[in-house]
């Protein structure tokens, strides 16, 4: 009954021996935690995409390049960064930058993201998305490179207590097709 975010937290503070989750919430966790948690089955459920989405109107930005450009208009022209709107922090970071993209500040959002930049919070979100309905519903569309990570429903364990011989029993009981 907790939280997903909670339930890869709890796994990695050892008060947790097993725990169901989203792989896109232990990748955006701190790496000290991913380091305590095996994934040790991916359901095929609960499929979703971490994706950076653009405002349909910017027809001139397709890639993650043309994104950088805007980037950098912003910064020269605006004289203020790209404002990118999301809940996924780390991994938003990481992919930005190791796309060559730097020049944007992160917005942290609790909900409804896909409104920030009809709201004028943001230029642009990452988010997770199944079929694309609601960022097509806000006039937002996925970068054609802008997918950061594929996530499913996970059961994961703790490390601390993967040895425990009662917990790979359940393991492998959960673990039967």
């Amino acid at each position: 009954y907790l939280h997903a975010r909670e339930i890869v937290e709890r796994l990695a503070d050892g008060s947790l021996d097993l725990g169901f989750s989203g792989y896109d919430l232990l990748k955006e966790s701190e790496v000290n935690i991913q380091k305590k948690i095996n994934v040790v089955k991916k359901y095929g459920f609960g499929k979703a995409t971490l994706v950076v989405a653009i405002p349909d109107p910017w027809i001139d930005v397709q890639t993650i390049a043309d994104l950088e450009e805007i980037a950098f208009e912003f910064k020269d022209k605006k004289k203020k960064r790209l404002r990118v709107a999301t809940k996924y922090p780390n991994l938003t970071r990481e992919f930005l930058f190791s796309k060559g993209v730097t020049q944007f500040k992160l917005v942290s959002s609790l909900g409804a993201t896909e409104a920030y930049p009809f709201t004028g919070s943001s230029e642009i979100i990452t988010d997770i998305t199944s079929t694309g309905e609601t960022l097509r519903a806000n006039n937002l569309r996925v970068l054609k490179d802008g997918e950061i990570l594929k996530s499913e429903a996970c059961m994961m364990i703790s490390k601390s207590t993967s040895k425990s011989k009662l917990l790979n029993k359940i393991v492998k009981l959960l673990s039967k097709n």
